[in-house]
């Protein structure tokens, strides 16, 4: 299973999550991960229904508990993790490793990073 992990800003459109994911320059996913207190974010959701995807909605422990390659330290700050992006994309799915770090939106309000695992 192939998981496009995003962490983004309230001001984010659908073409900033569309830009992000182009970015990655993945083929294919099969979910889309993203903090709890986002997912039902209407942006999010209409990409995800743009795009036929489920949201997998990951919580702030979930999160926290996943070591990330980037470190940033504002996201740290306020999220407890160094990249929310590659955070859910790895918290979404078991024995997962990611294939692509967190990469940004040209206008940087999104963030999307990919994993590969098993599903939970």
């Amino acid at each position: 299973m192939i998981v496009a992990g995003f962490g983004f800003r309230a001001s984010a459109t659908e073409d900033s999550l569309s830009d992000a994911l182009a970015l990655t320059a993945v083929a294919h996913v099969d979910a889309i991960a993203t903090p709890t207190d986002k997912a039902q974010s209407g942006t999010l959701q209409t990409f995800a229904k743009t795009h036929n995807l489920p949201v997998l909605e990951i919580d702030a422990s979930a999160m926290q508990a996943v070591e990330t390659p980037t470190d940033s330290a504002p996201v740290r700050e306020k999220r407890g993790t160094g990249s929310v992006a590659e955070a859910c994309a790895l918290a979404a799915l078991n024995n997962a490793k990611l294939t692509i770090p967190r990469v940004v939106s040209v206008d940087r309000l999104a963030t999307c990073a990919i994993a590969q695992g098993e599903p939970l």
